[in-house]
């Protein structure tokens, strides 16, 4: 479905340009108020139960009201993205494209960590909402004095947002698995490692049972994003060196 211009109705309302000013009585709501309400029944509740009903009955109004806003529940899951990601963090320009390019990665880790909602949502394209396009405008410009090329660059851009992202879904995982365990994950990873080293066969898995036995665990708390991160980080001054 498209507008009158001929871009599509999603799009339009990402950026804002959809609703207009009608006659007769001002609606009580837009498009800003039905996607805080969805982020913050998904941040409650989890994204399972984003539904246009549920949303709906969080703003005291019916269903059909949210049409004249929002298309879908897919596109409502667009929308709540895009505003749940926010804006980047300012990196000041410093000729260091690493360290700017970390502080942008943690930085959409934490965003990630705090809206876990975020990772379970599926992949639609490319960015397309503003805030969206501001974390690729922000990643890009660190590599603005590499040398590399658009295509290099875009490559990175979805290099280091899947890495990002799979780190995170990975972290909550886990995390969601030891919740009735009462263990911090490093102690999880020590009884994992003490336990298993003990039940399989070092002579037919010597190199699991060397490292198993080698102290898994007790690393910090990012250690394991730190040290992901620092390796593709690797890989791209690779690149900027051939370059």
């Amino acid at each position: 479905m498209t507008d009158e211009a001929g871009a599509p109705a999603t799009l339009m309302r990402l950026w804002r340009r959809s609703e207009r000013p009608t006659r007769g009585r001002p609606s009580v709501l837009d498009i800003d108020g039905v996607v805080a309400a969805a982020v913050d029944l998904a941040d409650r509740e989890g994204v399972a139960n984003v539904t246009l009903a549920n949303v709906a009955k969080d703003l005291g109004v019916t269903k059909m009201s949210l049409y004249r806003h929002i298309g879908s529940k897919a596109e409502l899951l667009e929308l709540m993205a895009d505003v749940a990601i926010g804006d980047p963090p300012e990196v000041e320009p410093t000729g260091d494209w690493r360290a700017e390019l970390t502080t942008l990665a943690e930085a959409n880790r934490d965003v990630l960590m705090s809206h876990p909602w975020l990772v379970e949502l599926p992949l639609s394209g490319p960015p397309a909402g503003p805030h969206a396009v501001a974390w690729m405008d922000a990643f890009l410009r660190t590599l603005r004095e590499t040398g590399l090329d658009w295509g290099t660059k875009g490559g990175i851009l979805v290099l280091i947002g899947g890495y990002v992202r799979l780190a995170c879904a990975q972290a909550l995982q886990l995390a969601e698995g030891r919740k009735d365990s009462g263990l911090t994950q490093a102690q999880a990873e020590q009884a994992y490692g003490k336990g298993l080293a003990e039940l399989i066969d070092p002579e037919r898995f010597p190199d699991a049972v060397g490292f198993l036995s080698s102290g898994l665990g007790g690393s910090e708390q990012n250690s394991d994003f730190d040290f992901g991160l620092d390796v593709v980080l690797d890989g791209i001054a690779a690149l900027v060196e051939a370059s």
